[in-house]
């Protein structure tokens, strides 16, 4: 159980909710719902979600929002069903269609054989209709006045893409990416390619970082948590954002350093860990106490990102 702490009358948590996002919201509307239903002032989610979007939304609390960059930017999941033979311009379902043809003579072999073309490390243009910003202003803004402007493409990665359904005019596809890859652009691109336009039509985020869809939970089931005070159990803590990481245990004296900012020995780690890599450091009791970089120069550990937790974390590593 997370430990509860007040600050002018409202509960101090720290922790990661697996939210399952339901549609016609964005991410942030769940960040409000989540606020009000809990009385806790320090919320953020790790990751957007279009409002036509469903699935994993991690919702950070307390000191858990200062480890949200692991979670976005860790390897994301999606399921995205694809409409041929239409597109938009939000390259959506919810924008205006600007194209429209007949798809029928699109096969399954043909889909198949484009998908590898996305794979890797691609160059993808960010559509209008997103919060990217240009001189100051958001692209979607710039979009909605009737102004198009230029948009560098960048590289982004994917390292799965998979057509599970075909049944035209619509099929899905299930995709592993990193940082920055666009599920709409995805679909509007395999239009182009195909000849025929196409757009998203649903989305699903599977998962994001350390947090899978078996395990989140909806709105629905937060709320009748709230309501009977076992809200704070659904919660996984803080370092569940980065438990995909080794991690070293130290004793009270290290402990007193790193939290002081000083390095400590490293007492010969594994030979194949890299310069500067990181790992969760943990106290003799399992308290999460933060992220270490190993400067292999110097045989140290050098403090990172220290936290302030109370309680053991099953993510800890088992003691000899």
């Amino acid at each position: 159980m997370l430990k509860r702490r007040m600050d002018k009358g409202r509960p101090v948590i720290d922790g990661i909710l697996n939210l399952n996002k339901f549609t016609d919201a964005t991410s942030m509307d769940m960040v409000r719902i989540v606020k009000r239903l809990t009385r806790v002032k320090r919320v953020g989610h790790a990751g957007t979600l279009d409002p036509i979007a469903t699935g994993v939304l991690p919702i950070c609390f307390g000191q858990a929002t200062r480890l949200m960059e692991h979670l976005v930017d860790g390897i994301k999941g999606y399921r995205a069903e694809v409409t041929l033979g239409v597109a938009t311009d939000t390259y959506d379902v919810e924008g205006t269609v600007v194209g429209e043809s007949d798809p029928s003579a699109i096969t399954r072999s043909q889909v198949e054989a484009l998908l590898p073309v996305f794979l890797g490390s691609i160059q993808q243009q960010p559509p209008m209709y997103s919060a990217l910003k240009h001189e100051g202003k958001r692209l979607y803004a710039l979009a909605r006045a009737g102004v198009e402007v230029e948009r560098s493409t960048r590289e982004v990665w994917v390292g799965r893409l998979e057509l599970l359904e075909w049944s035209l005019p619509t099929m899905s596809i299930e995709a592993e990416c990193g940082r920055g890859f666009y599920m709409r652009t995805l679909a509007q691109d395999i239009g182009t390619a195909l000849g025929c336009g196409a757009h998203l039509s649903k989305l699903v985020r599977l998962r994001t970082g350390s947090m899978d869809i078996e395990e989140a939970v909806s709105m629905e089931e937060f709320e009748a948590a709230v309501n009977d005070g076992s809200w704070e159990h659904l919660l996984e803590p803080p370092d569940a954002a980065v438990k995909t990481l080794s991690a070293i245990s130290v004793g009270q004296s290290a402990e007193h350093h790193l939290r002081n900012g000083q390095p400590v020995s490293g007492g010969a780690p594994d030979a194949s860990i890299q310069h500067l890599e990181a790992r969760r450091a943990y106290s003799g009791d399992g308290r999460f106490l933060g992220l270490v970089r190993f400067n292999r120069a110097q045989n140290q550990w050098q403090p990172e990102k220290l936290f302030d937790l109370p309680l053991p974390s099953r993510y800890a590593p088992s003691q000899p």
